[in-house]
């Protein structure tokens, strides 16, 4: 029963993807991800994993697909001819990405276990919560670090962008 679970989640997964990317409509692209979002949390919940599931649908189907429809209404997109002249890119780079997919499936036996043994009598004992922060800041203390770097950079960045423009707006003005 848990298969067919999720294998539905997965594919609704990846047919929203596909939609989020497909449709021309920007308000229907976020709904598709709003769908996808949802379907993720499902999946979270099969792996018992009700926690994820919890900051999936708070997280990103509340604040950040909020954000993104505030700045979809706020740059009012128009139709633009240019696009259309990306595809050839965008399946060039959609064939190297599903090559890299083919050739990291078979590599499997390279690769140690994502779960170490007895693991689940640890989650058990602990808890979901409780087994997710031990994990993020023992075992991938690093790789969280360097995220939270980037994230700051980023918001640097735009900071800094956004100011520049104010600037403009103001000296024309």
């Amino acid at each position: 029963m848990e298969q067919i679970f999720f294998f539905y989640f997965a594919f609704v997964i990846a047919a929203t993807s596909v939609l989020v990317i497909a449709m021309r409509n920007p308000v229907y692209s976020a709904l598709a991800l709003l769908i996808m979002f949802f379907h993720v949390a499902g999946l979270y919940v099969t792996l018992h994993a009700e926690f994820l599931a919890a900051v999936q649908i708070i997280v990103y189907a509340g604040a950040i697909l909020v954000l993104y429809l505030f700045v979809v209404m706020l740059l009012n997109l128009k139709q633009d001819d240019r696009y259309h002249r990306q595809w050839p890119m965008a399946a060039g780079v959609g064939m190297m990405l599903f090559v890299e997919a083919i050739i990291l499936t078979g590599m499997k036996g390279w690769t140690a276990p994502l779960v170490p043994t007895g693991s689940e009598t640890t989650v058990e004992e602990a808890g979901n919560t409780e087994v997710i922060g031990d994990v993020l800041y023992s075992t991938y203390l690093f790789p969280f670090e360097v995220a939270s770097l980037i994230l700051l950079v980023a918001m640097i960045g735009a900071i800094i962008l956004a100011k520049k423009d104010l600037l403009e707006v103001h000296s024309n003005g």
